[in-house]
């Protein structure tokens, strides 16, 4: 098996090939990530893995993925623990590719290949990405207005404006790729609406192919325990993927107030003695097993139906 790792920066991806010396660089764009891909496919590389870089891996992985190549991205805190756990304590780009390369060869099997997501998923995740600038834009402007003397708050006003005007083509154009490719399971409960919607659509095509517990690892709603010997230590949620759990926690925040079956579990939770944000949690990892539940069974009805 050849393994591969690559460090990836903004302007540059490092190469290393395990049992190979040396690190090759290729520049971070389109004919860089061609010239590597083609490199790879020659060296009939069977494993690759690649750090989280704040998307500008995504390019790459998906490259290597319609190119039939299998890869996976790793989170870089597992990344970093893994080379502290060999004795590399250095960090350099050299270093990071060089350790990737040794965890591809050693847990692949643990790694989980990415999939790269169909054309519509990667638009819709684009605009969703789009639209959290414009809102954060938004409210920074709205405060900076807010503070500024008359001829400048005129120039704010004007912005202010512009970036209403594309907020509102951005979901538009969001709305209309909700409407063709959301099924049932998303309009389920109330509080699901259209940002829950494009956020599981483009972030988590995992939804109905992993059991609740596993899904809410996945989106960082499980309680982890953290016990030694005869200590029994405090459970807490910890890591999966943020963007996920912020909209699922605006979603769950209207469901207890408006869904019956969410009201009736908060509340509960409640009376037993619950802090109100350890019986909110709560209610996200239900509404989210819900929901995941609902589309397995979407799953299977249309696997029936081909069959």
């Amino acid at each position: 098996m050849t393994a591969a790792g690559i460090d990836v920066c903004k302007a540059s991806l490092d190469l290393a090939v395990d049992g190979q010396p040396g690190v090759v660089g290729f520049a971070n764009n389109r004919a860089g990530i061609t010239k590597l891909v083609k490199r790879l496919r020659a060296l009939g590389t069977t494993r690759i893995v690649v750090e989280a870089t704040g998307g500008y891996e995504e390019p790459l992985i998906e490259a290597c993925c319609d190119a039939g190549l299998w890869v996976a991205r790793v989170n870089p805190r597992q990344a970093r623990a893994f080379a502290s756990a060999t004795g590399e304590l250095a960090k350099t780009d050299h270093i990071d590719a060089r350790m990737l390369a040794l965890m591809a060869r050693l847990f692949a099997d643990r790694l989980r290949p990415y999939v790269a997501p169909p054309p519509w998923q990667r638009e819709l995740r684009d605009w969703l990405r789009r639209r959290g600038q414009v809102v954060v834009a938004l409210q920074a402007h709205k405060q900076q207005a807010a503070m500024a003397p008359p001829p400048v708050r005129k120039l704010v006003t004007r912005t202010l404006a512009a970036l209403a005007r594309e907020l509102a083509a951005i979901e538009k154009t969001m709305r209309a790729l909700i409407a063709e490719h959301a099924t049932p399971a998303l309009r389920s409960s109330k509080g699901l609406g259209p940002v829950f919607q494009a956020t599981v659509l483009a972030l988590l095509p995992e939804l109905g192919h992993l059991d609740r517990r596993q899904i809410a690892k996945l989106i960082g709603v499980a309680p982890m325990n953290r016990d030694s010997g005869q200590g029994q230590g405090k459970r807490r949620i910890r890591g999966g993927r943020a963007p996920v759990r912020v909209a699922l926690y605006m979603a769950t925040l209207s469901a207890v107030r408006w869904d019956p079956t969410m009201k009736a579990h908060y509340q509960q939770l409640r009376s037993r003695g619950k802090l109100g944000k350890m019986a909110l949690v709560a209610c996200m990892r239900k509404l989210l097993g819900i929901i995941n539940a609902r589309r397995r069974d979407e799953l299977r009805a249309e696997g029936m139906a081909m069959a």
